[in-house]
C-alpha cells in the first residue's frame, strides 16, 4: 500500500533528478501551508500538498493552495506516485 511518505519521497527524488530542491515547508502562524516547496533554476516554484492515494486535503489546505494560485504560483495536491513524478519533473499544472 502506497503511503503519503512514499509519495513525498518520490517527489523529492523527482525534483532532485530534474535539478531542483524539494524543501519541507513549515510556516509558523500560517496553518494549512503545503507540505513541500519545490524550487528549480529559472525561478520555477511549485507548492505541493501531499496525501495518501484517495486522501483529500482539509478545507483550510484547499484555501491555502487557492491563495497561492491567486498570487500566480503553482500549488498542487499530489496523491499518487505518478503525480509525484510528473510534478517533480517541473511540469506545470493548475490543480
Amino acid at each position: 500500500m502506497t503511503t503519503e511518505r512514499d509519495i513525498e519521497q518520490a517527489l523529492i527524488r523527482a525534483v532532485r533528478k530534474s535539478g531542483g530542491l524539494c524543501l519541507k515547508w513549515v510556516s509558523p502562524g500560517w496553518d494549512g501551508a503545503p507540505d513541500r516547496i519545490c524550487l528549480w533554476p529559472g525561478e520555477r516554484i511549485l507548492f505541493a500538498e501531499l496525501k495518501k492515494p484517495g486522501g483529500k486535503p482539509r478545507p483550510l489546505q484547499e484555501r491555502r493552495a487557492a491563495q497561492l494560485r491567486e498570487l500566480g504560483f503553482t500549488a498542487v495536491i499530489i496523491d499518487s506516485l505518478e503525480g509525484a513524478v510528473q510534478f517533480g519533473g517541473g511540469e506545470d499544472a493548475d490543480s
